[in-house]
């Protein structure tokens, strides 16, 4: 697989910092993704998300979850176990684990919750006030107001 060097673009860019990381992360020759714990995305409302993760035999204070730099960082290390058991069959996977989701601006993580081996993890995008599209009233050549009318989220 060929590699693409972005180095020349930081030279000539200002502000653009997060997209060139995005474009090394995506382009990075790391293809060995993490597959575990298996998770799922989904889109609960207009600007609401819920990442859900399969963490089977982990209690809830195995389980960490922290926002770090647009970053969500859930990581997991169960107690080593004392009581001597033998194993026939071990299908369940309890390693430890650390999973990132990078994630846009204006996202926020609202909470988290931990049931029937689920671990879901809320998330809201909140647009502030300034970004929001507005609408401008145009009036007639006679009189110069600047009025502005709000409009509903789009």
């Amino acid at each position: 697989m060929r590699t693409l060097d972005l180095s020349p673009l930081y030279r000539a860019t200002v502000g653009f910092d997060r997209i060139a990381d995005m474009m090394d992360r995506v382009l990075a020759s790391d293809v060995s993704q993490p597959t575990y714990p298996p998770y799922n995305i989904e889109k609960t409302a207009e600007n609401a998300y819920r990442i859900s993760l399969a963490v089977a035999g982990f209690t809830d204070e195995d389980l960490s979850v922290e926002v770090r730099e647009n970053a969500l960082i859930v990581s997991a290390r169960k107690a080593d176990d004392e009581s001597p058991r033998t194993f026939l069959h071990r299908g369940i996977a309890t390693r430890a684990f650390e999973r990132r989701f990078h994630l846009a601006d204006h996202v926020r993580v609202t909470g988290a919750t931990h049931e029937n081996g689920m671990l879901h993890i809320d998330l809201q995008r909140e647009i502030p006030e300034a970004l929001k599209p507005r609408r401008i009233a145009i009036s007639n050549g006679d009189t110069v107001a600047s009025t502005v009318v709000e409009t509903a989220e789009a």
